[in-house]
């Protein structure tokens, strides 16, 4: 019998968060997201060693911190380092749950040169996520030239 090197149901990558709370945060992100719980590894002390979670089609692990790890949750850090971009079917009702469920806008909904209605939020627990629906197939000039238009819009608005 041949092991898979990539487990069934997983894909080559996948986000790792470190959280303040993870029960709180698995609340959160079942709320917010759908999240499903799949895997839950509690610590002595009560804290979760490990979780993963399921939102759509993707998995998403996390952690309460762990002293000596090299990963920190971002209230510890006083910011992220990083964002999770999530494609969903509706951007704007996915982002209306979120954010009563907790999430805080970080930059409204807006439809994209790149053919995405796209947005971010920040969880309460410090960490980024874009959200987006794509609306349009573009070509790679086509997007460079809505780009150049986007940029030159922004610059005439300084």
């Amino acid at each position: 019998m041949t092991v898979s090197p990539i487990p069934e149901g997983y894909h080559t990558l996948t986000p790792y968060l470190v959280v303040d709370d993870a029960p709180a945060a698995i609340d959160f992100y079942t709320r917010a997201f759908g999240a499903t719980e799949q895997v839950r590894m509690p610590m002595p002390d009560g804290k979760v060693g490990h979780a993963e979670l399921r939102i759509g089609d993707s998995l998403v692990m996390l952690s309460d911190p762990m002293s000596g790890a090299a990963t920190k949750a971002p209230k510890e850090l006083g910011g992220t380092t990083g964002s999770v971009f999530m494609y969903v079917e509706d951007v704007d009702a996915a982002f209306e749950q979120a954010v009563g469920a907790g999430a805080t806008v970080t930059m409204a909904l807006e439809d994209m040169f790149w053919g995405d209605r796209f947005g971010t939020l920040t969880d309460p627990f410090g960490h980024v996520w874009s959200l987006a629906t794509h609306k349009e197939d573009l070509t790679e000039e086509e997007i460079a030239e809505r780009g150049q238009a986007a940029m030159a819009a922004m610059g005439s608005q300084s």
